[in-house]
């Protein structure tokens, strides 16, 4: 007869201590977590005589590694890389770039440059990611995600010549407000407000909008200046205004607001030196075995245990490792290809889920932008290559890494079946849309189409792409049923989080699945068992 939540809790107390019975709740969901999340509190007894193979040295892999391995599991990492962190992939001078069905690329920036060419910005509520840099002493810096003076470029708009962003903020925030006040005054809202509330709301919207006495948009200082004030008589010069139809016909418009989304706001991070500086340190702090180049071949679970068939890429050998528990965050696409005795149920659910499409390209050159005053921060082009994200790092030096390229979905689906020197020219031609005359300065480039990169094929799953809920709202019926223990298998990853395109995802996937071992562990070892106990 199974426990109830309530004893099963007190058992686990128990067992670890509160510590133990905290981290269980919250990580099951049984508790809130504070705004700033605690660390993950295992005791260090837990996984006594116990065994786990983790398969997959991403984020969440490492992130499961080190923690098990500090609540007394035996732990092994099998990676089919070269490298650890999986999508935390950061390009320099000498970096291989592999691809499927194309040629491989050797990185040649210059010195102290760098590409990342997975994730390259970390939202300060993504906490349970800082805390791990915190802990293993990642250094960290502002990444600049939005610039008011980089551009948006629309082909049929301003006679084909980019838009600062502070001009399309603050001009299309004049006429709306312009607009919005007409109507007030002729009482086209006066069934939807007071007499009291237009009486407030009129000189907000004055403010709102930089109007002028009469209620009219005739140009704002915040959309930028001709002429900057200077010494004696150097007045400023507003820059004149331009039409809302002119920046309705701008297609990257809604760009504007990208800042807004809660994922895009400031602070941003970035680990100094690149993002791999994460997996870099997961890796010195990990004790554990740690195998590269191992290619898993075939997952096999039996009553008493797991056992993992893997190649040894670089001897070709191939060899086994048995564990009580397998925690697997090899990205589900690539998982569907590996023979295993899952049942028919899961094996359907692994196959099912699309992954989708993701394009980066990079350039090393001189920082032509820096003279435009654009440091850190996104231009906006559409089309296949989408965005021109300017380096936050480095700022005056001679050299920056511009990335030319990144986008996502059909466009990138799009880009990443033309030949490479065909994506390189695209980008190219977007960065001298936004900036003439320097197309030409760009050199070195490096292509990164995540679905021909080895192990991946795809960022992460397609989840809006196909039909399926976004980000924070999934609720697929296979998707719950990956999440759940399979036996002494554990899926994990951020592929199974509400945040599949972030490291956070990874984060908060893994923590999750280290409760529900840390559970049955906990169970077991509570009732008495020999073994622990199978899930519910």
């Amino acid at each position: 007869m199974g426990l109830s939540r309530r004893k099963f809790l007190h058992r686990i107390g128990a067992v670890g201590g509160y510590g133990a019975a905290y981290s269980v709740m919250t990580t099951l969901g049984l508790m809130a977590v504070p705004a700033k999340a605690a660390p993950l509190q295992l005791p260090a007894t837990l996984g006594a005589g116990k065994r786990v193979v983790v398969l997959g040295g991403g984020i969440a892999g490492l992130v499961a590694t080190y923690e098990l391995e500090r609540a007394g599991f035996k732990v092994t990492l099998l990676e089919a890389r070269d490298r650890l962190g999986g999508r935390n992939w950061t390009l320099r001078n000498g970096s291989k770039v592999e691809m499927v069905g194309e040629a491989d690329q050797t990185v040649s920036f210059s010195e102290g440059l760098y590409m990342n060419a997975g994730p390259a910005r970390i939202p300060s509520h993504h906490q349970g990611l800082l805390g791990y840099c915190d802990k293993l002493g990642v250094p960290l810096e502002v990444e600049v995600n939005a610039s008011r003076s980089a551009l948006i470029w629309s082909e049929g708009s301003n006679g084909g010549q980019p838009i600062q962003m502070r001009q399309g903020v603050s001009d299309t925030r004049g006429h709306i407000s312009e607009l919005l006040a007409k109507a007030i005054r002729k009482g086209a809202l006066d069934q939807e407000l007071t007499a009291a509330d237009r009486e407030k709301l009129l000189p907000f919207l004055r403010f709102y909008g930089d109007l002028d006495e009469s209620m009219a948009f005739k140009g704002s200082e915040r959309s930028g200046m001709t002429q900057l004030p200077g010494a004696g008589p150097q007045l400023s010069v507003k820059r004149t205004p331009l039409s809302l139809k002119d920046l309705l016909a701008n297609e990257q418009l809604r760009q504007t607001l990208f800042e807004e989304q809660l994922v895009q706001q400031a602070t941003m991070f970035q680990p100094v030196g690149g993002m791999d500086r994460i997996p870099a340190a997961f890796e010195r702090a990990i004790k554990s075995p740690v195998i590269r180049n191992a290619e898993v071949l075939k997952i096999r679970q039996a009553p008493a245990a797991v056992t993992v068939a893997w190649l040894d890429r670089a001897s070709g050998a191939e060899r086994t490792t048995r564990a009580d528990f397998a925690i697997v965050t090899i990205p589900l696409n690539i998982l569907a290809g590996i023979d295993s005795n899952f049942d028919p149920a899961v094996k359907a659910a692994i196959a099912d889920v699309p992954f989708g499409y993701s394009n980066k390209i990079g350039f090393d050159a001189p920082r032509f932008w820096e003279q435009q005053q654009i440091y850190g921060g996104i231009s906006w082009v559409g089309g296949e290559t989408n965005m021109v994200w300017y380096p936050s790092n480095g700022m005056h030096a001679a050299r920056g890494m511009l990335l030319a390229c990144y986008a996502s979905g059909d466009v990138a689906k799009s880009l990443a079946a033309r030949p490479m020197a065909e994506q390189i020219a695209i980008a190219k031609t977007a960065v001298g849309h936004l900036h003439p005359g320097h197309a030409g300065d760009l050199s070195r480039p490096a292509v990164v189409n995540w679905s021909k990169i080895p192990f991946n094929l795809g960022p992460w799953p397609a989840w809006v792409g196909s039909g399926r809920a976004s980000e924070g709202s999934m609720v697929d019926a296979g998707f719950r049923l990956l999440n759940a223990p399979h036996g002494r298998v554990y899926f994990s990853g951020a592929h199974l989080s509400q945040l599949p395109s972030w490291q956070e995802g990874a984060v908060s996937a893994a923590q999750r699945t280290l409760g529900l071992i840390a559970a049955r562990v906990s169970q077991s070892a509570a009732t008495g068992g020999g073994r622990p106990a199978a899930p519910a």
